[in-house]
């Protein structure tokens, strides 16, 4: 079964950089488009930056300049590089996925379980 998992979350200070990563486990035949969301507590969820596999890349205003989306999809993996961090993004933030999964060749939209980012002096 396919599924979304990321890593990287965690304490951080305001200025400070973390590094999320997005795998997608199981039998992906292509991812085509990756995204990351974010839902701080009280609010509603967000998207944050995305990456389709034609290299189009969108982020959300407030993210601009400091964080960076990646991928390497020949490892079915995507990134969420955070610079100069803020406390307004402390979030949970949530991997989402478009791909084929195998051998049925089926469309999945896939969200991962979430990571917490906390900047906070």
């Amino acid at each position: 079964q396919v599924q979304l998992v990321e890593s990287g979350g965690g304490f951080v200070q305001p200025g400070g950089s973390l590094r999320l990563t997005c795998i997608a486990s199981g039998n992906v035949v292509r991812v085509n488009v990756m995204r990351w969301y974010r839902q701080a507590p009280g609010k509603q969820r967000e998207l944050v930056a995305a990456l389709h596999n034609d290299g189009i890349i969108h982020y959300t205003d407030s993210v601009k300049g400091r964080f960076t989306i990646s991928e390497n999809y020949a490892k079915n993996a995507g990134y969420l590089q955070m610079n100069s961090l803020k406390p307004e993004d402390t979030a949970t933030y949530y991997c989402n996925g478009n791909l084929i999964e195998g051998p049925s060749m089926m469309y999945r939209e896939l969200w991962g379980q979430g990571t917490l980012v906390t900047v906070s002096a």
